[in-house]
């Protein structure tokens, strides 16, 4: 599908667009006062106290607000806190929208999925038979389970930009698929498929792109029409080219150099996400990201025994750390407070989030942060905060 066509597709799924400004303003150095905390819902899980610390205090220098909802068998939980923006000091919106990152994933593996169940897409046939124009016979081992869980070997695609200001000074750049997987494909493979793990986009890139090829229709409608109005989930969109988050949200920040030469916090809510894709172009809330979460736990969005593809973790070792293998089909696991929790978390500049759940459903967490060090090296403070408030630590 010509990248053009699919940007106008994409548009067109984008719900509520509210105009927003071409130029972005810059933020002050400082946060205003405190917001107040988030307040518990009456059938408080365990750990609420925790819960309310994590969000205390925002917006502060490493988030400006905090949306939150933990729910499941042991109890409900929902609470916001922080700012809508830096300008005006009104209290977060807790029915906001929010960029979700990598949370992506978890959708597009969830579609891939679905056409393995119909028999539309081999898991254990090569991707370049689906794509054989775009993927060289140097990747022609490279099967579609292992560009989903990230076993595939194919390195990142270069994109424009080393630092923030140089990423922010692009940010209306367009992004094409097919040249980012070019990119990537036109180097030397870091792995033997199958005999490694490293988290890249890239997979979720082909993987858009084969969802694409064997279905003759735009990833965007894809997702929107398996799982986004299935689900109702009428506050998620793809927003394609547009840089915009529609309708309600919360301003996100980046902590940058700014044009006097100090840093600061700069508004980077309108910010195009093409380089993410199908791999980390989501917008959606704690609600919708909560009902998909808890829809996906239970069996129906991915039915019957492809499920267990996503609660998987192949037995090999990640590339950089040489620890097991983290990352099945769009989810990961980690042990907190002894017991498995499963999940995704993203980023894109100015907003962090996440999606959880004990694999019996027990505890679930949803959450937003907009903070100002999104995609930086460790995890954001307020966000491991909340993680280890919902779930123990690890």
């Amino acid at each position: 599908m010509k990248s053009t066509t699919r940007a106008l597709l994409a548009a067109t799924l984008v719900l509520g667009v509210v105009a927003g400004p071409a130029v972005l303003p810059a933020a002050a150095s400082a946060p205003p006062a405190s917001a107040p905390a988030a307040s518990p819902h009456p059938a408080a899980p365990s750990g609420t106290a925790a819960l309310e610390r994590a969000v205390a205090g925002l917006p502060t220098a490493a988030a400006t607000a905090a949306l939150v909802r933990v729910g499941g068998t042991e109890g409900v939980w929902r609470g916001s806190a922080g700012v809508h923006d830096l300008r005006t000091g009104r209290p977060a919106d807790p029915g906001a929208r929010f960029r979700a990152g990598s949370v992506t994933k978890v959708f597009t593996a969830a579609v891939a999925l679905q056409l393995a169940a119909e028999g539309r897409l081999d898991l254990d046939a090569r991707a370049r038979s689906y794509l054989p124009e775009l993927i060289p016979a140097t990747y022609g081992g490279v099967t579609v389970r292992q560009l989903l869980n990230h076993t595939h070997g194919i390195p990142a695609a270069d994109l424009p930009g080393d630092t923030v200001e140089e990423w922010y000074a692009r940010r209306f750049e367009i992004h094409d698929p097919e040249d980012m997987v070019r990119s990537a494909t036109s180097k030397e493979p870091e792995f033997a498929p199958g005999t490694r793990q490293h988290y890249l986009n890239i997979g979720y890139t082909i993987a858009g792109l084969l969802i694409e090829r064997v279905t003759g229709d735009s990833h965007e409608e894809q997702v929107a029409g398996r799982v986004l109005r299935p689900l109702g989930l009428r506050d998620t969109c793809l927003p394609g080219s547009d840089p915009r988050i529609a309708g309600r949200h919360n301003h996100g920040y980046q902590t940058m150099r700014l044009e006097d030469g100090t840093t600061g916090l700069r508004d980077v809510s309108v910010w195009g996400a093409t380089d993410g894709w199908a791999a980390g172009d989501l917008v959606s809330t704690t609600a919708d990201l909560e009902r998909f979460t808890h829809a996906l736990f239970r069996g129906e969005v991915v039915r019957g025994p492809l499920l267990a593809e996503m609660f998987t973790v192949p037995g090999v070792t990640d590339l950089r750390t040489g620890d097991p293998a983290a990352y099945s089909v769009g989810l990961s696991v980690k042990t907190l407070g002894g017991r498995e929790v499963w999940g995704k978390s993203g980023g894109r500049w100015g907003y962090n989030a996440a999606i959880a759940s004990t694999r019996d459903g027990s505890r679930t967490l949803v959450y937003g942060v907009n903070s100002t060090d999104a995609k930086g090296q460790g995890m954001n403070q307020v966000a491991q905060d909340i993680m280890v408030a919902a779930f123990g630590r690890p």
